[in-house]
């Protein structure tokens, strides 16, 4: 793939610039008092919030909160809030509403968040509201992360405000309180600073435990560049480690070296790496095309998806009496690809409910077959050829029928398989009918999908386009499903030279036998999936895409209904 100049570089962005700058961020940090600890179970009697940003307090938001119960004496005790002062107070479903507003688009800050977040989520819930998902500071494990044990014994409010000196002294009311934690969040993020902690995305990244020996490799990311690719850490004998992508490299590498992996095996890789190697890329479709052929490549140990490389087909038989089998590479008319291979036995086995194909794996001989008839021919789901009972013309319309179906020629058969389904419905075999109706909804779907990618891999050259989020556009150049060329052409700049250069420099892509002309099946369903998603426009195609018209995708409202079925079947129960 190549990828055209297309205007000026974008300026590098200073370290500072990376993501959205703690001074610029917004916070609201907020503080409840309640009827005791049980989210689900007691109430809220006070709200008490303050927003900052770049260390200026923007507003604040106090009341108090009719919890609609008793308080306990022992709360009442502690917090100060009695059951007199909240008789007046306004109910939960009028205050509600009021702080989500003030806390919208901030980041939401509280010591011990999870304990009034807990809370807050349990509101929303309990009054209709969705909850809206705001990045969580908790100032108790930031300040966990960024001061000794000897420093601070206790990380409660009252001994960090004691600790540096805060002029508002914690008193367990809600407003106080928040008060109290943004001075103490404020003495926080100076520390971060100094352990070059800049962005409110580094920030959430830090708060994790991360080891020394990761912070220290934080180097390994300097080089890299702010624009979208794929990274390879490498180890300490130039072996690929981990393949990833990204839309800003050096951010997102650095993330390794400032969060707390929690995946174990990705700890390890990162203590093993020696370097990080990047290849920067026009946009994400070049991005995550490269990373599949990236892998494929080296196998990297700690990338999952290099243990489960390549598809699995099923495909006919070459002899008198074809049989369905199960491939890794696949022959033209092959069913498929199937991500692994229990879902193409599943398949197989709704092919032969659909077509009367045989399901023995012996070879039968096209004269004179000698076999003795299995249990299939005494339950009739076969007609034993290999007894001489049927003979290959006999046998020859279900060969016909499954080819026909996988071209997308005729969908008898599974018009076939639905009536199956009807009459076992009538028989009361409920349980059956179920299992062969979900059976033949995921065969419906891979031959959709399998036709779909096979559509696409036909087309000798498709050249498709996707504006991208500055007035500029994406192109891709596809050949025979894969992609052969990306570049862009940023905002200002005539798109169609663009293009001329982009088709004149893509790859040459010879195509070979099998329903994808030879194209990793992954790579396809990439490509396919970025052509279709909305806002995609066709630049060139040098001959019609399209799909038959007997292919499976006619059957997709059929699927959705089985699946639709499926999932009541579960949610009652029965």
């Amino acid at each position: 793939m190549t990828t055209p100049a297309t205007g000026a570089a974008p300026a590098q962005l200073s370290f500072d610039e990376l993501g959205t700058p703690l001074r610029e961020t917004t916070f609201v940090v907020v503080d409840l008092e309640t009827t005791g600890a049980r989210a689900a179970e007691d109430a809220i009697t006070e709200i008490g919030a303050v927003k900052v940003r770049g260390g200026r307090v923007l507003g604040e938001f106090g009341t108090l909160v009719d919890p609609e119960r008793g308080i306990p004496p022992q709360v009442a005790a502690l917090t100060g809030i009695t059951e007199r002062m909240v008789a007046d107070a306004p109910k939960l479903a009028a205050v509600l509403p009021a702080f989500l507003e003030f806390a919208a688009g901030a980041v939401l800050v509280a010591h011990n968040s999870g304990f009034d977040v807990g809370f807050l989520k349990a509101a929303c819930e309990r009054h209709g509201y969705p909850w809206p998902k705001p990045p969580v500071v908790c100032t108790v494990r930031l300040a966990r992360r960024v001061l000794s044990r000897e420093e601070a014994p206790s990380c409660k409010l009252s001994a960090l405000a004691e600790l540096f000196r805060v002029p508002v002294t914690p008193n367990h009311r809600a407003l106080t309180d928040a008060r109290a934690t943004v001075e103490v969040l404020h003495r926080l993020l100076e520390r971060v600073g100094s352990v070059g902690v800049h962005s409110v995305e580094e920030l959430l990244a830090y708060l994790p435990e991360v080891t020394p020996q990761q912070r220290r490799k934080r180097e390994l990311a300097a080089h890299l560049p702010n624009a979208p690719g794929v990274y390879l850490f490498r180890g300490p004998n130039e072996e690929v480690l981990y393949v990833g992508t990204a839309s800003d490299l050096r951010r997102r590498v650095r993330q390794y070296f400032t969060a707390s992996e929690g995946r174990q095996r990705l700890r390890e890789m990162v203590a093993l790496a020696v370097r990080v190697d990047a290849v920067p890329c026009a946009h994400p479709l070049e991005a995550e095309v490269r990373e599949l052929r990236l892998i494929t490549a080296h196998k990297p140990a700690y990338n999952r998806r290099s243990k489960n490389q390549g598809a699995w087909w099923l495909a006919l038989t070459d002899e008198a009496f074809p049989r369905l089998s199960l491939v890794r590479t696949p022959r033209d008319g092959a069913v498929g690809p199937f991500r692994t291979r229990r879902a193409a036995e599943e398949a197989m086995e709704a092919l032969l409910e659909a077509v009367p194909l045989r399901a023995c794996a012996q070879r039968i001989p096209a004269r004179a077959p000698s076999g003795s008839p299995c249990a299939l021919f005494e339950l009739g789901r076969c007609k034993a050829p290999c007894a001489g009972r049927q003979s290959a013309e006999d046998y020859a319309p279900a060969v016909r029928a499954l080819r026909d179906l996988v071209a997308g020629v005729s969908t008898a058969p599974l018009r076939d398989a639905a009536e199956q389904l009807a009459e076992l419905a009538l028989a009361h075999r409920f349980e059956e009918a179920a299992t062969r109706r979900d059976r033949l909804a995921r065969l419906v779907r891979a031959l959709d999908r399998g036709q779909r990618l096979a559509g696409l891999a036909a087309l000798p050259e498709l050249v498709a386009a996707r504006p991208d989020d500055a007035g500029g556009w994406e192109f891709a150049v596809v050949r025979h499903g894969r992609l052969a060329g990306a570049g862009v052409a940023r905002r200002g700049t005539p798109p169609m030279p663009v293009v001329e250069a982009l088709v004149a420099a893509a790859e040459t892509v010879v195509p070979s036998a099998g329903p994808l002309r030879g194209a990793p099946a992954e790579e396809v369903g990439v490509v396919l999936r970025w052509l279709e998603r909305p806002g995609t426009r066709l630049v060139r195609c040098d001959t019609p895409w399209s799909s038959p018209a007997g292919a499976a995708g006619s059957w997709r409202p059929w699927a959705e209904l089985a699946d639709a079925g499926r999932d009541q079947y579960r949610f009652t129960g029965h």
